[in-house]
């Protein structure tokens, strides 16, 4: 059955140098044998943009840096989601219970199969899981992107065009690639989105970075958190200046939309809270900050799942982008703004 789709070039506010891009309402289909086409587009759009691929792999960004030292020093242990009893010594006596839940304790030191994981505590190791924090880091902008961006958050096989199987041979693109987004497709009811020559994504396994417009009455360093697409901007007035994948609340602790300005920092704090399953217990969270009542901005060293809802409430980064995002609000900016919105994806039918 023969397939139509409509090619169309995203428009940005983004850009600073203009992309080809098709004639507004045209229409093109790649899959008519008398389409003169590349990789899914008509051939002169494609042949338009190549260079530009080829130029411009990668955001014109650089990572936020990576402190290994850091990490392993967050690198924290989760106990047992059942609950475990602590004893006075190895092989010892019982002394007390940590609840079932989300619980978080360090390791002061182990011995025979036993760790001690609070000052004169001991459980054994089996209970105990090690999670490594996370590596992922966000971008530093100093000139806007020439394109719109986008984060992979699963390993993909890109395809050749849009709405095709991918490509066997196709490298595996790593999860928390960020991306130039080139053109934009719409193939079996789904955008698609063109990355790199011959490479096509759809747009569901990517987190967009959508930019935001300043609230009014909002002047110098302000924070825009997009609900939809789990994503952080900080601006300078209206230059973007850093960008980065975070964790919101579940849907069930949903983190609230509105202007917030931070009220309280700390280099690092104990959270805890909820009961039953929900219960958690997580010492030594680096660089909270409050802004709208307990909800915080902060750096998660208990999971890599950066572009997905999963907290409480608060906004958890990556322990590389909290440090840098604390750093970036000092001072003057101690009690900067924080806007949380939700963007919107052009998800209609054909």
């Amino acid at each position: 059955m023969m397939r139509y789709f409509a090619i169309f070039m995203l428009l940005s506010v983004f850009l600073s140098s203009t992309p080809a891009r098709a004639d507004d309402g045209s229409k093109a289909s790649c899959y008519q044998p008398e389409a003169l086409c590349l990789h899914g587009l008509p051939a002169a759009q494609y042949q338009m943009l190549l260079p530009q691929m080829l130029a411009q792999p990668k955001p014109n960004a650089r990572p936020v840096p990576v402190d290994a030292q850091m990490l392993h020093r967050y690198s924290l242990y989760q106990i047992d989601p059942s609950g475990i009893t602590l004893y006075d010594a190895p092989n010892g006596a019982p002394i007390g219970e940590l609840p079932a839940g989300l619980v978080f304790v360090g390791m002061r030191q182990q011995r025979d199969g036993w760790a001690e994981v609070r000052r004169g505590a001991w459980s054994p190791l089996s209970q105990l899981r090690g999670v490594p924090a996370s590596t992922y880091s966000g971008l530093i902008f100093n000139a806007p992107p020439t394109y719109p961006i986008a984060w992979l958050l699963q390993p993909t096989q890109p395809s050749s065009a849009p709405g095709m199987p991918p490509e066997p041979t196709a490298p595996l693109l790593a999860r928390y690639t960020p991306f130039y987004l080139f053109a934009t497709a719409r193939a079996d009811g789904q955008d698609w989105h063109l990355v790199a020559p011959g490479q096509w994504l759809p747009a569901q396994r990517l987190a967009h970075l959508v930019p935001a417009q300043r609230p009014e009455g909002v002047k110098g360093r302000w924070i825009a958190v997009d609900l939809t697409e789990q994503t952080l901007a900080a601006y300078e007035d209206d230059q973007l200046v850093f960008a980065t994948l975070i964790a919101s609340g579940r849907p069930e602790t949903a983190t609230g939309e509105g202007l917030f300005r931070i009220w309280a920092r700390f280099q690092w704090s104990t959270l805890f809270g909820g009961s039953g399953a929900e219960y958690y217990y997580l010492p030594s969270v680096p660089y909270v900050m409050y802004f709208d009542g307990e909800i915080a901005l902060h750096g998660a060293y208990w999971h890599d799942d950066f572009g997905t809802p999963r907290s409480q409430g608060c906004i958890n980064l990556s322990l590389s982008d909290a440090r840098w995002l604390y750093a970036w609000t000092d001072n003057f900016y101690a009690d900067a703004w924080v806007y949380v919105w939700r963007s919107e994806r052009d998800e209609q039918a054909d």
